[in-house]
């Protein structure tokens, strides 16, 4: 009898899937639960992912598919998998995004245009119920000479006529768009041998096997959702399940539950998620949980935080939680996905730092002092598969460990560039070392050796410089959501503007309505002020309250940062109360907002100074 071969070691994802569709064809894939347990739920075995795929790809080919890119807009994870198999069947290159329509300020709408437009394609796949929605998009985009087609209505496209397409490591297995700017998003090219190796190192690192079962919301057009959660266990044979991201942001409790229900192994998200777990599941619906079976709680996709795994290993305990399951990493989408974690089974890493040394680009560890300053970063392991280098990002010189630089990598699992941006491709994925190595990616994340374990400390364009320090925005941010309860149920974006030769420090932050009357916000208002003056010794002079939802967020819930900055130079924010400096509020538009400018004079004799 011959020998199976091992699937991971196929040149090409279409191969392999072809390869483990036949093995495995009566055993269930994918399972795609609803908001509340005995709802119901979808399955898709791997003979019908298969007999789905070659339909579908013969839809494509029939309209001469193959070598362009086709646009996916699906709600269903189900029908997402067998139109995305069905593009790599057809040879045609996969564009996941999210459905248009929906999304605060039409800010989703107008980036899915972007990405038709940025992309060319002429076609795009959805499902039946959302056709019209999406017809109705396509008609207000003004693009001209798209299809649209719900892959879902019988009678469309024919298995048996699908004609085998030869993939080659080099083609696209799909474009990921980033979560960057809305108008003008980045295409991801990722090849067939990027996506192998990454599904490699996933093997290797996590020590997946078929065993495993995984269980996510993240959406599916997200690197992590998408990668991790529905290719991987593809190729191992195993199971996902997936449940919406607006169903775990409304009831976190239905994911924990599937956990428990379908023995998941796998799965996780970025740290919020699980913050949102901890604020919201009830004691009593904790002692009706089993989590024992949970081995990796999967952190990653925004900074990690060690107080948010701990509070999450503290309050599951009780459910069976192991407490070696919090499990950080670092990807992205630039690398395909994963670039390095810790070692399953393992208690992650944390080191205490000097946030005066932090500040000046130096990694040292310090004893932590009560009650004094202090940063405990998490270290997201070692680089599985890679050349990973910390560099200066202006001299470009390789940076010893236990200093601050820019994270730069090589590897195959490095993508092969933007889409249709050769200039973009060639500064982003083609950098060199002062010493003439070339070949590197510069992800744009900052971070640093010790002991070989990579500790990511923020983003290089987010990063804030104030008075020659470097400031992080998530620590601004952690420290306000600290500061009152009224604070921490929401989130908040810290970032700078330039006045005309000096930078200014702006915190904006979402306040529960219930605390929106005057006097509540001018004390949160001074609170904010007095902790983050008295934590990083720098004056906050630019404070924005506002309504909950106002903060702009990616799908996988990190903080856009850049996108609120420029809100807030239009004067698009609209705050129930803030403070700003006059040489800030001169750059900002007018916006009608309720000022506390008695916030910016001193307080009289005997009461706390302001930063």
């Amino acid at each position: 009898m011959p020998k199976l071969c091992d699937v991971f070691e196929l040149p090409t994802f279409t191969e392999a899937l072809l390869e483990r569709a036949g093995r495995s064809g009566n055993a269930v894939a994918h399972v795609e639960i609803g908001e509340r347990a005995g709802t119901g739920a979808r399955t898709l075995t791997y003979g019908e992912l298969d007999r789905e795929a070659r339909r579908i790809a013969s839809l494509l080919q029939e309209r001469g598919a193959e070598g362009t890119p086709v646009l996916l807009l699906y709600g269903s994870t189900t029908d997402f998998l067998a139109a995305y198999a069905g593009c790599l069947y057809a040879g045609a290159v996969a564009v996941p995004a999210p459905l248009p329509g929906k999304g605060p300020r039409g800010r989703r709408s107008d980036r899915v245009s972007a990405v038709l437009r940025d992309t060319g394609a002429r076609w795009v796949l959805t499902e039946a119920g959302a056709a019209p929605e999406v017809s109705r998009w396509l008609a207000d985009s003004l693009t001209e000479g798209v299809t649209c087609l719900a892959t879902d209505l019988p009678g469309l496209g024919d298995a048996g006529a699908w004609r085998p397409v030869r993939s080659r490591p080099d083609d696209l297995a799909f474009l990921q768009y980033t979560s960057g700017s809305v108008s003008d998003p980045r295409g991801v090219m990722v090849s067939h041998r990027n996506l192998m190796d990454n599904q490699r190192l996933l093997r290797q690192v996590l020590r997946t096997d078929a065993e495993d079962r995984f269980g996510s919301w993240l959406p599916h057009f997200h690197d992590m959702g998408f990668i991790a959660h529905l290719l991987h266990p593809l190729l191992l044979g195993s199971l996902s399940v997936q449940m919406s991201a607006t169903s775990f942001v409304k009831r976190p409790l239905r994911w924990l539950q599937a956990i428990e229900e379908y023995g998941v192994s796998v799965g996780g998200g970025p740290n919020f998620a699980y913050d949102l777990c901890v604020e919201r599941v009830s004691d009593e619906d904790i002692a009706r949980l089993d989590l024992s079976r949970w081995r990796l709680a999967l952190n990653g996709a925004e900074p990690v935080r060690a107080s948010t795994m701990d509070a999450f290993t503290r309050r599951f305990a009780p459910a069976g939680l192991r407490v070696e399951a919090p499990y950080p990493c670092y990807g992205l989408a630039e690398a395909t996905l994963l670039v390095s974690a810790g070692t399953p089974g393992a208690l992650y890493t944390a080191t205490t730092v000097d946030p005066a040394a932090l500040d000046q680009g130096r990694f040292t560890p310090a004893a932590t002092v009560p009650g004094g300053p202090s940063r405990t970063l998490t270290a997201c392991g070692a680089a599985a598969g890679y050349d990973l280098r910390i560099v200066d990002p202006e001299s470009r010189s390789e940076l010893p460990p236990g200093v601050v630089g820019e994270v730069w990598l090589r590897g195959d699992s490095v993508a092969q560039g933007y889409w249709r941006r050769p200039a973009e491709t060639e500064r982003t994925f083609r950098a060199t070392l002062d010493t003439g190595e070339t070949g590197f990616l510069r992800t744009g994340d900052l971070g640093a050796l010790e002991e070989g374990r990579l500790y990511i400390t923020g983003r290089l364009k987010e990063l804030i410089i104030l008075n020659g320090r470097n400031v992080y925005p998530q620590d601004i941010e952690w420290t306000v959501r600290g500061t009152a309860a009224a604070l921490g149920a929401g989130v908040g974006a810290a970032f700078s503007v330039d006045t005309g030769g000096s930078e200014q420090l702006v915190v904006v932050h979402e306040v529960r309505a219930s605390d929106s009357d005057a006097a509540g916000l001018r004390s949160l208002l001074r609170r904010i002020q007095d902790r983050v003056g008295a934590e990083f010794n720098i004056p906050v002079g630019n404070v924005l309250l506002v309504r909950a939802g106002s903060i702009a967020r990616t799908t996988s819930g990190k903080i856009q940062r850049t996108l609120m900055r420029t809100l807030f130079l239009q004067g698009a924010l609209h705050a129930d109360f803030e403070v700003l400096d006059p040489a800030v509020a001169a750059l900002v538009c007018s916006r009608g907002a309720a000022l506390g400018e008695d916030l910016l004079r001193p307080e009289p004799a005997g009461g706390g100074g302001l930063w």
